[in-house]
């Protein structure tokens, strides 16, 4: 009587478990980088639902941001990542940085992030 046997050797397993390993590896180096970002848009966000926003000051506004920063743990965004431009609108904010990690001995991952955030001047206000 013949038997079929299914399944996976050990040497199959060890290989999927080693794949599976280097992708988890990669996720633990790019996952940070990118809550910061996320945590940089919504900084930027909440910065323009303060009110009169559009109208603040170049130093409140780039205060206001980095103190943001600083309760969010975010440290890759320096102060000349922030530019600030008047336009007749408001407010544009723009934050754009690069975070660069290392993933395996010299082998480096880079992310480039941009983040742009308009405060407007509201007739409200």
């Amino acid at each position: 009587m013949k038997r079929n046997q299914s399944g996976i050797t050990l040497i199959g397993f060890i290989v999927v478990l080693g794949v599976v390993g280097v992708f988890v590896y990669m996720g633990m180096k790019l996952v940070p980088m990118y809550t910061e970002f996320y945590s940089v848009k919504r900084s930027l966000a909440d910065l323009a639902k303060e009110p009169g926003a559009g109208r603040m000051d170049s130093a409140k506004a780039r205060d206001l941001f980095f103190r943001r920063m600083e309760m969010s743990y975010v440290d890759s965004v320096k102060q000349g990542n922030f530019k600030i431009k008047r336009n007749e609108r408001g407010l544009e904010i723009t934050v754009e940085y690069e975070v660069r990690r290392q993933l395996i001995a010299n082998l480096d991952v880079v992310g480039h992030f941009n983040a742009v955030q308009q405060l407007t001047t509201k007739e409200g206000d």
